[in-house]
């Protein structure tokens, strides 16, 4: 594993690049309501980048993806391609951002409720998000990434949930996907340790049912293949001397 140690200028690189996915994300919350359909989402996200931001979206033509964003709704685990169905009352949906700025990318997501959710489903995404900052607080001198997994693993666990352990979280800098692996599940005291200067995403996706997914026809969009909700969120961290900064943190999380 090669782990890419960031340097001075391009941690400030990041933190603007991280800032600015973050304010996508605070763009599109007045949006994001029920009538809705997830490629209108696409649309207000891709303007605000382009010419607003002068940012690049990651994501439009990356691998073949044809879309801006992200747009993960009740089953779907992640990578759901936007399109012309309408969000409904009582959906949940993950809106997942990545911008390129001066090179260099900022990674987020953030869950949706549209109207009012079931209980159930409110449950999940507190849970999900919970199991994100338990697996941030891990990073600090001394620790290993296996921390990050073994904290995220045992909170979903504890409130009766399963974890994706096909999609994980990835270093993150000049390309979109750089080392390490970040795994959402795992053994306390394993792999490597942080150094300050490493870059990552941690993104948990926890289901309310089994956590086996099949990814579709489109070969983007992955489901539960028992169906059950799923949720995501994901934030873009820097290891620093004496533990973590969140780069994607939004106003509403300060």
């Amino acid at each position: 594993m090669s782990i890419l140690i960031k340097t001075a200028d391009e941690i400030e690189k990041m933190r603007v690049a991280g800032k600015l996915a973050a304010e996508v994300l605070e763009m599109i919350v007045p949006h994001v309501v029920e009538g809705v359909t997830t490629n209108e989402l696409n649309e207000l996200c891709h303007d605000y980048m382009v010419n607003v931001q002068h940012t690049i979206p990651a994501p439009l033509n990356y691998r073949g993806f044809p879309k801006s964003i992200c747009t993960s709704v009740n089953q779907q685990v992640c990578h759901g391609i936007p399109n012309d169905k309408k969000l409904k009352k009582g959906d949940i949906i993950n809106i997942d951002i990545t911008v390129i700025k001066d090179g260099y990318h900022g990674d987020t997501s953030k869950m949706f409720c549209i109207g009012d959710v079931t209980p159930f489903a409110k449950k999940l995404i507190t849970v999900t998000r919970e199991a994100l900052f338990l697996g941030i607080e891990q990073i600090k001198p001394g620790n290993t990434f296996g921390d990050i997994g073994y904290a995220i693993q045992k909170h979903a666990h504890a409130n009766r949930y399963s974890v994706v352990r096909e999609f994980c979280g990835h270093g993150v800098g000049k390309d979109f996907h750089e080392e390490p692996h970040v795994m959402h599940y795992g053994k306390a005291g394993t792999g490597e340790a942080f150094k300050a200067g490493m870059i990552f995403t941690i993104e948990p996706m926890l289901n309310m049912g089994k956590r086996q997914v099949k990814v579709l026809g489109d070969k983007w969009t992955a489901i539960t293949k028992d169906r059950s909700l799923s949720a995501q969120w994901e934030h873009t961290i820097l290891v620093t001397d004496t533990g973590y900064e969140i780069l994607t943190l939004r106003a509403e999380e300060l």
